[in-house]
């Protein structure tokens, strides 16, 4: 039964999105806790670093490296979970005003959006990190890693990111909430 703002009416997860929805839910939460432990990690580093400076006079110099690195680790494997729970940046003012319908819609032609986007993510993070694994590139600076190494993190969180977004339009397209908006679907997921 519709609403008067021509909302489809609510249906019930399938299996194959509740499959979907189980992966997606498993491999962004092991990427959000990854992007966790580096975030302490980074915070650790930071104030040791900080005390070995002004204390010790002995500033670690591989510091503000690592913690480099590990920046781009907590965004590229946080990505899909923030995504997955609806907590992107987005422009509620005028997605909140449009009716039921339209803000699914919406939403799903956002999640094409992300889709493409994480699509160029793969494709170019891997194309990236296979031509610097063959020449053997290393990072500049103090402690010379295997610049392909880190450049992974480019299609790994791409590919994080694609199933998140496979599983927000497919959720928008039969007519199901967003998962962070109603607090339905895998624990954790809800607001």
């Amino acid at each position: 039964m519709a609403d008067t703002h021509g909302a489809a009416p609510q249906r019930r997860e399938g299996p194959a999105l509740r499959a979907l929805g189980q992966v997606v839910h498993a491999l962004a939460g092991a990427g959000m806790a990854v992007a966790a432990a580096s975030l302490l990690l980074s915070l650790c580093l930071i104030g040791w670093a900080v005390v070995m400076r002004y204390v010790f006079n002995a500033a670690p110099v591989w510091v503000d490296e690592v913690v480099g690195f590990l920046l781009v680790a907590i965004v590229m494997l946080a990505a899909a979970r923030t995504l997955r729970r609806g907590e992107h940046i987005g422009v509620d003012l005028l997605v909140d005003r449009l009716s039921p319908r339209a803000r699914r819609w919406t939403q799903a032609w956002a999640a094409l959006a992300v889709a493409v986007v994480a699509c160029v993510l793969i494709i170019n993070g891997w194309g990236t990190a296979s031509l610097a694994r063959m020449l053997g590139l290393v990072t500049e600076g103090n402690l010379e890693w295997p610049t392909w190494l880190l450049m992974l993190l480019m299609p790994v969180g791409g590919a994080l990111m694609l199933l998140a977004a496979v599983e927000v339009f497919w959720r928008a397209v039969v007519g199901l909430p967003a998962l962070g908006k109603t607090g339905h679907g895998q624990p954790g997921d809800g607001p």
